[in-house]
């Protein structure tokens, strides 16, 4: 098993030092185009492996996409973090291109391979991955955000109620961004409803709180997050490569389902060693369907931006 991280910055590093921990590879690789810095993160992750006890073999390369080549699963990263002031629609031009870049030659040395879209704005940098992937299934093309989003609102629910976030099972819908609809109805801690646990007021507060989590922690550390997002990915790395079936939040490309076609938009999906393995579509109520609408409208409006600026 042959696993490559495309950019190897906060969040490369640290998805790939849990793919390590998750012994999910033979052989993991670190790609970026700063030149020594992805080869020490890979060496420095290499020198662990006595002390951690795991035989992944670790290599760090600069822009050499051959160093790729027979990889099961890519993981692209890669582009330029927001800074404060910035929205994740500011990055589409220069985003799409790096993203694009590295899928062109992933899909040059790994045809078969499953690529997972980190780079923001999310959706849109999955479709841009879409657009020139050759005609590769989009069911081997999707992004993480879900399980991120999902994590960050199943955290705040634990913490307000001071119980084990494992005990809180929770999915959300919508682009990853500040329109992502978190579903109450769909929101249990050991099968309780949360809704006989919180009141509106504070379930509310929750959910706006976790539209703007990816903001709270630009503002906190001057860049983005790191720890969840690359775990994120690790955890839909893991689902692939064990086959296990997962059912998660991802951003999928649409092809009527929900009554949505051609973009990209989370949605709960199985993910196994095909990559996405079946869409669920879940029996949403109207005001559910109405923000899951609105959502995939801002999403779409990023899309097409998208589309006018990258051929």
């Amino acid at each position: 098993m042959k696993i490559s991280i495309i950019g190897a910055g906060n969040v490369g590093a640290t998805c790939a030092n849990d793919i390590i921990n998750l012994n999910l590879a033979d052989e993991l690789v670190l790609l970026d185009v700063k030149e020594g810095i992805t080869e020490g993160k890979a060496l420095d992750l290499w020198q662990t492996s006595s002390i951690r006890q795991f035989e992944t073999y670790v290599r760090g390369v600069t822009e050499d996409y051959a160093a790729t080549k027979g990889s099961d699963v890519v993981v692209i990263t890669a582009g330029l973090p927001r800074k404060p002031g910035m929205s994740r629609d500011d990055l589409i031009e220069i985003n799409a291109g790096i993203v694009q870049h590295a899928t062109r030659e992933i899909i040059k040395y790994s045809p078969d391979a499953k690529i997972i879209i980190v780079s923001n704005p999310l959706d849109v940098m999955t479709y841009a991955a879409h657009m020139v992937a050759n005609g590769k299934p989009p069911a081997e093309v999707f992004g993480m955000a879900g399980i991120l989003d999902a994590a960050r609102y199943k955290a705040f629910i634990a913490q307000e109620l001071n119980v084990s976030p494992i005990s809180v099972h929770a999915i959300l819908m919508g682009g990853h961004g500040d329109t992502m609809v978190p579903l109450p109805r769909y929101t249990t801690i050991s099968s309780v409803p949360v809704t006989e646990l919180l009141s509106k007021e504070k379930l509310d507060a929750i959910i706006e709180r976790t539209k703007f989590g990816g903001g709270e922690l630009v503002k906190l550390m001057g860049t983005s997050a790191w720890y969840a997002p690359g775990a994120a990915a690790a955890q839909m790395v893991s689902a692939i490569v064990k086959n296990s079936r997962r059912l998660f939040p991802v951003s999928a490309y649409l092809q009527g389902e929900y009554g949505i076609s051609d973009i990209y938009l989370g949605v709960p999906v199985i993910l196994g060693r095909n990559g996405i393995q079946q869409i669920i579509e879940l029996d949403l109520n109207d005001e559910e369907m109405a923000l899951v609408s609105q959502s995939a409208k801002a999403v779409r409006d990023l899309t097409d931006i998208l589309k006018t600026k990258v051929k």
